[in-house]
């Protein structure tokens, strides 16, 4: 009798390796339905067992990472003349500082979220002129009104600001002689040194945030891991394990680096730290590789089995067999999510620490 069965599941099994179906790395087997419509018994014991476990499901994923100060920014010349000075790679300018020097002059760095692309002058409304006027009023000048109108109170204001930097009292912003940006700057690169033609355009610095972040290059088919405010951790160079955020995702086009190959397309992720612990705990490394864990999807309290315990049904579907004693039923199941080496399953009859078949 046990030759005899052997046999029999030896030729079950020879059908059922042409339907293999291969999902999320787990081999299924496929099963015929009974002449009555319902799932046949088992021909005899699998040859080994999981339980149905309660618990919750973290897709993660690993890459590598680096911690500096995030992605970087460029700065450009607006005005003619001569680039007198230029400041120094690592140095930190605030609202009101010099940024460079044109004949002399100070190029001013203000914040905002509007890059400068006009004169500013009298008459002139704008999301640009309250811009203006807001940084105006945070360096102390005062006797306007902060609104989308560049008045006569205004102009009196750039007049006085001009004096203070030593530029002609005219009463307009000229084009070029404010640069907007976010909040203060980290010099990352300086691209052109004092003594050179200054030209509308000329590419003057790249410069970057002044806290630490991560920077992480993705593949366009991990997107689903780039959700900004998603938490994310961080494991430094030492092991520390720090908790960070996304706080802004991009699309970026790397050129090809040699003749004949392609332009290569990337989702570059930057990661803020939540905490101030966990800025401090940072705050040792200039530059560092680090592995950042993302988390694309997570499921709490569910109920799962080993990936390899799925069994692809005739019919479609999925099912896995209940072993109940000597005996064995399909059981069909609804799948969800793929991690860990687990998949989450539900359906009618599934209930926590069952146990089901599994494959050698």
């Amino acid at each position: 009798m046990t030759e005899a069965r052997t046999r029999g599941r030896g030729r079950l099994y020879a059908v059922v390796f042409v339907l293999v179906v291969a999902v999320a790395g787990g081999g299924y087997v496929v099963l015929a339905r009974g002449d009555d419509g319902t799932a046949p018994a088992a021909v005899e014991l699998p040859p080994s067992t999981a339980k149905v476990q309660r618990q919750t499901l973290d897709d993660t994923q690993t890459e590598d990472g680096e911690l500096g100060y995030g992605a970087s920014s460029t700065l450009a010349n607006r005005l003619p003349g001569t680039l007198t000075s230029v400041p120094d790679s690592g140095a930190v300018i605030s609202r009101g500082q010099p940024v460079f020097r044109v004949d002399d002059k100070p190029v001013t760095l203000m914040y905002g979220a509007m890059p400068a692309y006009r004169p500013l002058a009298e008459g002139t409304e704008g999301a640009d002129v309250r811009q203006l006027e807001e940084n105006l009023s945070a360096l102390g000048y005062t006797g306007f009104t902060i609104d989308d109108e560049y008045s006569s109170a205004t102009a009196d204001a750039v007049r006085e600001w001009q004096e203070d930097l030593g530029l002609d009292e005219t009463g307009v912003v000229e084009l070029g002689r404010v640069m907007f940006t976010p909040a203060e700057i980290r010099v990352e690169t300086v691209d052109a040194s004092a003594g050179q033609p200054a030209s509308p355009g000329q590419k003057v610095l790249s410069y970057t945030g002044t806290a630490k972040a991560v920077t992480v290059e993705l593949d366009p088919s991990d997107q689903r891991l780039a959700q900004e405010g998603a938490a994310v951790q961080v494991a430094l160079p030492d092991d520390r394990k720090l908790a960070g955020k996304i706080t802004d995702v991009s699309t970026v086009i790397e050129p090809a680096s040699g003749q004949g190959e392609e332009p290569q397309t990337k989702v570059e992720v930057e990661i803020a730290f939540d905490d101030q612990q966990a800025a401090a705990g940072a705050a040792g490394y200039a530059l560092a590789s680090v592995d950042v864990t993302f988390t694309a999807e997570k499921r709490e309290n569910v109920l799962t089995v080993p990936v390899a315990a799925l069994v692809a049904l005739a019919e479609g579907g999925f099912g896995v067999e209940v072993v109940d004693g000597a005996t064995t039923r399909y059981v069909p199941v609804k799948t969800g999510l793929f991690a860990e080496g687990k998949v989450e399953i539900s359906g009618d009859g599934i209930a926590e620490g069952m146990v089901v078949g599994m494959p050698k």
